[in-house]
């Protein structure tokens, strides 16, 4: 399967594109913003192709064109204000979904955040983030796509241990990037993840095995 990582440049996205670069299951084409971020990425060895969430829907279903799925793992990151909130982790994943469907590409990861499905779990200080995420989503429900939708608590840059507790209504937690990517690639062709959303924190069972007990 050929995956295109939307937000390849942000801590997940570099993550979930070495270990499709390792797959021997799945390739990868890794979407950047700037032509300086392909470069490093063409030294490596991996494909890209340069597009911005703030450009057309027609941009990004050229940049998809070949793909077999979409993994949306941008964001707009701490440090802008609540318009590039609004801008990218909504707008900019409403454009990906319909790029998708205009492409003929049918399965679609999302990555949105813990309890987004749930407004009174919001926490106060990201309202805005939490109304992009949880609109996003929905968009997502309501389209033809097949979706799984990962919403993964407090992201921290430890080693990835493997292990996690996937469920529909986990209220806190935390989880290393590494296993968010983990679960990105085993989600990929499970079927048990299909047309599904669902809350991610480290835990005890191995990936492949929480997946299927969804």
């Amino acid at each position: 399967m050929k995956v295109l990582v939307v937000g390849s440049h942000g801590q997940i996205g570099q993550r979930l594109i070495q270990l499709l670069e390792e797959s021997d299951e799945h390739t990868v084409r890794a979407m950047v913003r700037k032509k300086d971020q392909a470069a490093a990425y063409d030294k490596q060895g991996i494909e890209t192709v340069v597009a911005d969430l703030e450009g057309t829907v027609d941009s990004i279903a050229t940049a998809a064109k070949g793909c077999n799925a979409i993994v949306f793992a941008a964001g707009s990151g701490g440090k802008t204000g609540d318009d590039k909130t609004l801008l990218i982790d909504l707008d900019g994943a409403g454009k990906t979904i319909e790029a998708a469907e205009k492409a003929g590409i049918d399965r679609f990861i999302m990555i949105s955040a813990i309890q987004a499905n749930i407004r009174d779990n919001w926490h106060e200080h990201i309202l805005p983030y939490y109304v992009a995420k949880h609109y996003a989503d929905r968009v997502l429900q309501s389209s033809s796509l097949n979706y799984t939708i990962i919403r993964p608590g407090i992201l921290l840059n430890e080693a990835g241990t493997g292990k996690v507790l996937a469920a529909d209504n986990i209220k806190i937690g935390s989880i290393p990037r590494a296993d968010v990517a983990s679960v990105i690639i085993a989600a990929l062709n499970e079927k048990n993840t299909f047309r599904k959303a669902f809350d991610l924190i480290a835990g005890d069972v191995p990936i492949v095995d929480a997946l299927q007990k969804i």
